[in-house]
């Protein structure tokens, strides 16, 4: 599992980073991420202040972007 984690990591920090192209995978990616940091919330109360950083918040808002011209 902890392998599976890191390389959801690794695609969104190369994406940020330009070591490759935002794409459907990182999309997937972040996705899969975000849920799990919401499950995480929702286990305790102790995980609620944490966040993504900011370039992975403007990695996001740059993916609902690009959906949103595709609509």
């Amino acid at each position: 599992m902890i392998e599976v984690d890191s390389n959801h990591c690794q695609i969104v920090r190369d994406s940020i980073v330009g070591k490759r192209t935002v794409d459907e995978q990182t999309s997937a990616s972040l996705t899969i991420l975000t849920e799990r940091l919401e499950r995480l919330k929702n286990l305790d109360k102790i995980f609620g202040d944490v966040e993504f950083s900011a370039a992975v918040k403007r990695l996001a808002r740059q993916k609902n972007a690009q959906i949103a011209l595709n609509v």
